[in-house]
């Protein structure tokens, strides 16, 4: 996987490996790695966890199969960008255009008014945590940064989620890191806990099976495995040769690995050394993150996780927005114009999100990445034959 992070491009024109693992990376790094992983906990039980672990460590196998689909099938756009995804790979390889049709909407509607939402959502909770202020005002803040950046479409995406992911991960690794070091005579009791309540009949919501259900909810969220929105991101990557194509899905199959196994552990194990008994409406999940940050590092900690969530939330927002920007292309050769309206949505889209309640973005989303999950799995089954020959015969 880390080999193929690093291979050489021969096409100079085209987005790179790495750049391709950040833009996807700025996905799954976002409110589902952080927020997400206290909502688990909340209402899922520490047993959750468990659950998202495993989930995330058999969805790679789905993340590796997606992306080279995507690959395989992927197309060109009038600016010789490549582009592709289950929509494409479910047109060209199922043979189905009406299928991937529904994928296309559906992946718009839940990328620009879910996922775009939520992050909006989870930086306002987070800014008003600190300061008061109007959420409309953070809405068309937010607005106009975003306009900025996806004007100059994938590349200048690509480009700026390649210099701020890997220093965003880096710097709440290495905080997390610290306050780990510190409470390190608690880690082999919680580790202890996560996996008996994994199986325990007393688990928050509905027993061993509320809190596996919660748990592989949420992974999902986090890493996207299985949903098809990774494709998307990847095949901008244009890949030649057969090495080149099974390159990238090691590549992104690193990906689930730092967003499930450091990104969200690190948020859990920051959560579990805790000392809070607390309950909110309207939870977005952010608020429980702050408080531990701030138990553990005082004042700072609420400053420290304002700018991470920031980060984080901000380039999966540039992210969310690329996929709905290709599925849009997937109907429209030259959408120039229609760009424009999406663009319009994509503001609209981000002020909603910092007025609306929580919970009912949440139900929005896991709604719609649920019927997404279950067309993209179908199609991954349908195509598995076209993944085999290509590693058979690479």
């Amino acid at each position: 996987m880390i080999k193929s992070l690093f291979m050489k491009n021969k096409e100079k024109e085209t987005i790179k490996p790495f750049e391709s693992l950040m833009m996807v990376l700025a996905g799954r790094i976002g409110v589902g790695s952080i927020a997400g992983v206290a909502i688990s906990i909340y209402y899922g039980g520490v047993g959750s966890i468990f659950w998202m672990w495993i989930s995330s460590l058999l969805a790679t196998s789905l993340t590796f199969v997606e992306t080279l689909l995507g690959v395989i099938y992927q197309k060109k756009d009038t600016n010789s960008i490549c582009k592709g995804g289950p929509s494409y790979y479910i047109k060209y390889g199922l043979n189905n255009k009406i299928l991937g049709n529904i994928y296309a909407i559906i992946i718009i509607l839940t990328d620009i008014f879910g996922f775009i939402s939520i992050q909006t959502n989870t930086i306002t909770h987070s800014i008003q945590e600190i300061i008061s202020i109007d959420s409309r005002i953070i809405g068309i803040i937010l607005s106009i940064l975003v306009i900025v950046i996806i004007t100059g479409g994938v590349k200048r995406i690509a480009s700026f989620s390649s210099k701020i992911v890997p220093m965003m991960t880096l710097l709440y690794l290495f905080i997390c890191l610290i306050i780990v070091i510190i409470n390190i005579e608690e880690l082999p009791n919680i580790f202890i806990i996560i996996v008996k309540n994994a199986f325990s009949f007393k688990s928050i919501s509905g027993g061993i099976l509320g809190s596996m259900i919660i748990g592989i909810q949420r992974g999902i969220f986090s890493n996207e495995a299985g949903i098809g929105t990774g494709a998307i991101a990847s095949a901008a990557t244009k890949t030649i040769s057969k090495e080149e194509k099974v390159s990238q899905g090691y590549t992104q199959m690193l990906g689930v690995y730092i967003t499930t196994f450091l990104i969200c552990t690190s948020t859990a194990l920051i959560l579990l050394t805790t000392k809070t008994n607390i309950s909110i409406d309207n939870l977005n999940g952010i608020e429980l993150v702050q408080m531990a940050f701030t138990n553990h590092l005082g004042s700072i900690g609420n400053y420290f996780v304002f700018i991470i969530i920031f980060l984080f939330a901000f380039t999966t927002i540039l992210s969310s927005y690329y996929n709905g920007e290709s599925s849009l292309k997937y109907f429209i050769e030259k959408p120039k114009k229609i760009l424009n309206i999406l663009k319009i949505f994509t503001m609209i889209s981000i002020i909603i999100g910092a007025i609306s309640k929580s919970n009912i973005i949440w139900n929005f989303i896991d709604a719609f990445v649920g019927i997404l999950a279950i067309i993209n799995i179908y199609s991954l089954i349908k195509l598995k034959d076209d993944v085999i020959n290509l590693l058979k015969n690479r």
